[in-house]
């Protein structure tokens, strides 16, 4: 029976890009899994730390965190679209990941390594709740999609760094922009509600994403892909289906449910949505 270390070696070592081998993080996964191990541990041991301490004002570090990450987010679906799908890519049919030294070669792999560091920039989101004592939206779902997603994007990262999931890669940059700027808007305080009107069709953003990522995800059933691994597409697929579920049972409470019964929130926040009516930012539901 071959050993964990064996299969590390002909499934990873032997598959990875040469290029990003000594880049930040790359090197082995160790960090990734140490980092994602103290992140289980912050959230399993600070809410009872917290417990009999006061809830910490950390308006200005959010406002700040969300509107760094409006522009982290944007570089990032720029980079994207501008290393391959403006130029050389197509959404049709197998995207072959290029593992060359050109230009848009290296600067599409620079730029999936950026969406992989900014999953761990996203812990901050739980870190944020917990000490904020907002304990409730720290759910196993979230939980889960922030620890998880850093040790996946690190193996997509290693392997495939291009290629046809970046797409996915692209969409999902773009939708993290516009919900950071929607909640950085809203961290500002009451008086910016107003500028709020247009929450509704956050959860829309995030269904038409799932909805594309399928459509395109979908082409591997009818064409080969040698090039880049169909369990890749299959992971993203199903990070993208689950967390549509939860955003479609949203809206239809929110909108639809309560909107026969009268119940929508007329200062423009949802109790179990996006928003909290006292300005909390960052959803148990949030998209990564």
């Amino acid at each position: 029976m071959e050993s964990i270390v064996d299969l590390y070696d002909k499934h990873i070592t032997q598959n990875a890009d040469p290029r990003i081998r000594d880049w930040p993080l790359m090197p082995s996964i160790v960090p990734s899994v140490v980092i994602t191990a103290l992140y289980l541990v912050f959230v399993l041991v600070m809410p009872r730390v917290m417990q009999n301490k006061p809830a910490l004002n950390l308006q200005i570090p959010i406002v700040l965190y969300n509107f760094g990450m409006v522009l982290f987010s944007f570089y990032i679906f720029i980079e994207i679209l501008m290393a391959g799908w403006l130029t050389d890519y197509s959404v049709f049919g197998c995207q072959p990941v290029d593992y060359s030294d050109s230009a848009n070669g290296v600067r599409m792999a620079r730029a999936c390594w950026l969406f992989f560091i900014s999953k761990y920039v996203e812990l901050s989101d739980t870190v944020f709740f917990i000490l904020r004592k907002k304990n409730s939206q720290v759910t196993f779902l979230h939980v889960f999609h922030h620890g998880a997603l850093p040790i996946f994007w690190w193996f997509g990262v290693k392997i495939v760094p291009g290629g046809f999931g970046t797409f996915h890669t692209m969409v999902n940059a773009f939708v993290h922009t516009v919900m950071y700027f929607y909640y950085g808007v809203s961290a500002l305080g009451p008086r910016y509600r107003k500028y709020l009107w247009w929450k509704r069709y956050i959860t829309i953003l995030q269904l038409t994403q799932f909805f594309i990522v399928t459509l395109h995800n979908s082409q591997l059933l009818f064409v080969r892909c040698d090039n880049y691994p169909v369990i890749f597409a299959i992971a993203i697929q199903g990070f993208t289906s689950s967390v549509a579920v939860l955003f479609l049972n949203f809206y239809i409470k929110t909108y639809m449910t309560n909107q026969q019964h009268g119940k929508v929130e007329q200062n423009g926040l949802a109790q179990n949505g996006h928003i909290t009516q006292n300005g909390d930012v960052h959803s148990k539901m949030k998209y990564h």
